[in-house]
Formats: structure tokens, C-alpha cells, sequence
């Protein structure tokens, strides 16, 4: 496996700037999601590393050899696209042998049914390698896309949305297996989502993107905790973090305009009242809809809470952010 390191790549179709200044290290054994809403640059990123998209400026390398001119072949990448691609008149067990039968990595037989072997049970597939392709739903056509990169042992797995089109049980599943097979194999791994679920439960490290610039690097922790804008703290956290004016409560800096109040920010108990507009039962935990000065808020209480919609609570701030007008973050 092999670190990977973007210096500066830069990126425009006509007019549209999809990256701009971007630099990054993903270090080795590392699992970096790319998170941000659609247009922010993930996918292009993504496609700068694999060589299918050169860059208009700066320099990518992996394993600290320079990647300039190199094609996809040559970079050692595996990757998996958001919509399947599989030869329909093969069968899935020759569809995942594929890239191991190329004459670049000559596996030999034994390893290659031991491989299809392993990853096919991995991904409840093991039932379906004779099954030619065209006979698979769109869940299990993308399981087995994922499956022609995990048989492979590359520099570098690359993946763009690959658990969109399941469904959300195997979806949690495939998470939970995707993150043990990159944390025992120490495989460097780079992944793009809009899913703020599998950055936080998936992720080492996550850059957050917007309109092709890099805001935010770091540990989910990190960003969650310590978000530098009003853009980077949105992007992680559920329910999402309430931004509401400065002036609501007491004790904000001069040059904020908005205060940012994650869920367990919201002390309940004491301050000044709210109303409870609706509540949401879930289970473990209790959502509360508030309407506090004319301003919409969540925030969580005990999962037995006696609560209803029409009571008042009273509420203050505990540890919040600030941002100044233009959404940066103040102390």
C-alpha cells in the first residue's frame, strides 16, 4: 500500500472550476473519505488519482513516485464506480477472476479461486458465481464491481459511492466489511460519499469539499469537534448542527453573526423557554422539535422523555460555535 499525496491539482471543464488548489496527503493504511454535496469536486478528485482525468495544474503521487504521464494500468489503482460495470456475458465468478487473469498480475489458479472465493462470502455473493451477470439485481451487480477491486491487492482502492444502490441493511453490512477489510489488510483506501453515515463510522480521515476547494481535513473527531466554517460543521452530525443568529442568546463575540448548536449543545432544564413543537421517538435516543424565538431547532433528550409537542422547556447554549458573516469560524 502506499501513500498518496496531491500538491496544488487544479481542474476546469470550460468555465466550471472543479478543483481549485487542492492538497492533500492521504497517508498510507489510511481510509480518507471525500465528503460534500454533488458538484463540490469528490469525483473529479478521485478520477485525478486514477489518471482517467489529468489535472491543468500540480502533481500527484503515490508511493512517492511522481504519477505524471503514468496511465491507470500503471498507477497500480483499483477502483469502483458509483454505477456498476461488469462484462454481462460472463458469469460473476469470471467477472471477479478478471483482474487477477491479467498478464500484468499473472495470479496463479489456486490463489485465484481462494481470492474469488473469500471475497464472494464477504459479500453474500458466494451463491450467485455461476450466475451470469445479466441474471443479478442492482444490488448484487454493484457487490460485485466491489468485489473485482477487493480480489486485488493494488496501491491504492479507490471508490465513488459504491453502496448507493444497495439497500440500507446491506449497506450497513458492507460498511461494517468494508472498514475490517482496509483496517486488517492495511490497504490505503480513498472514498467518495455524500453520506455523512459512512464518513463518520468508515473514515480515518475526511476531507471536506466545496465548489473544488479543500475546507477541512482531519479526523471525523476533528471535524465534528472542531469545524473550521459553518460549511465544515454542517457536513457531519445527525441531526444537523443548528445555526441560528448570535444575538439569540448571550455572550457572543462582537464579530459573530451566527451561533452553531449541535443537538447535545442545547441544555435543557434551565434559560429561557421554548416550545416543544413535535417530538420523535427513536428508539435509543428522542428528538425534539423547538421553536425558540420565532427560530427552529433540534436538539435530543432521554429516549423515555414524557414530553409533547405544545409543552415549554427552557434551554440554554453549552461550549457553541461562532461564525462571522461570511461563515468562518471566531473564538
Amino acid at each position: 500500500m502506499a501513500e498518496v499525496s496531491l500538491s496544488g491539482i487544479s481542474k476546469s471543464f470550460g468555465n466550471d472550476v472543479a478543483l481549485d488548489d487542492v492538497t492533500m496527503t492521504i497517508p498510507d493504511g489510511s481510509f480518507v473519505v471525500l465528503l460534500g454535496p454533488t458538484g463540490a469536486g469528490k469525483t473529479t478528485t478521485l478520477r485525478m488519482v486514477s489518471g482517467l482525468d489529468l489535472p491543468d495544474a500540480g502533481q500527484i503521487s503515490i508511493g512517492g513516485r511522481d504519477m505524471t504521464g503514468l496511465t491507470p494500468t500503471q498507477r497500480d489503482v483499483a477502483m469502483v464506480f458509483q454505477q456498476y460495470s461488469l462484462y454481462p456475458h460472463l458469469s460473476v465468478r469470471q467477472n471477479l477472476e478478471f483482474p487477477l487473469k491479467s498478464p500484468v498480475l499473472q495470479t496463479p489458479a489456486d490463489e485465484i479461486n481462494r481470492k474469488v472465493g473469500e471475497v464472494a462470502e464477504i459479500l453474500q455473493i458466494s451463491h450467485k458465481l455461476d450466475n451470469k451477470a445479466t441474471a443479478l439485481s442492482g444490488g448484487e451487480m454493484q457487490r460485485v464491481s466491489i468485489g473485482r477491486a477487493l480480489v486485488r491487492d493494488p496501491s491504492v482502492y479507490l471508490m465513488d459511492e459504491p453502496l448507493s444502490s444497495l439497500d440500507a441493511k446491506l449497506r450497513s453490512d458492507l460498511r461494517i466489511e468494508l472498514k475490517n477489510i482496509q483496517a486488517n489488510s492495511g490497504a490505503t483506501l480513498l472514498y467518495v460519499t455524500h453520506d455523512q453515515i459512512e464518513a463518520m463510522t468508515m473514515a480515518t480521515h475526511v476531507g471536506v469539499l466545496d465548489h473544488g476547494k479543500l475546507v477541512q481535513f482531519g479526523t471525523p473527531r476533528e471535524i465534528y469537534e472542531n469545524p473550521v466554517s459553518v460549511y465544515a460543521a454542517s457536513r457531519l452530525g445527525q441531526p444537523r448542527i443548528n445555526v441560528l443568529p448570535a444575538d439569540l442568546f448571550a455572550g457572543a463575540p462582537s464579530n459573530a453573526a451566527t451561533i452553531g448548536l449541535r443537538p447535545e449543545h442545547i441544555v435543557q432544564g434551565d434559560g429561557a423557554d421554548s416550545l416543544v413543537q413535535r417530538v420523535e421517538h427513536l428508539g435509543d435516543q428522542t428528538r425534539l422539535h423547538l421553536v425558540f424565538k420565532d427560530h427552529d431547532l433540534i436538539t435530543v433528550t432521554d429516549a423515555h422523555t414524557d414530553l409533547k409537542g405544545g409543552d415549554i422547556v427552557k434551554i440554554r447554549p453549552q461550549n457553541p460555535y461562532y461564525f462571522d458573516a461570511a461563515g468562518a469560524r471566531v473564538s
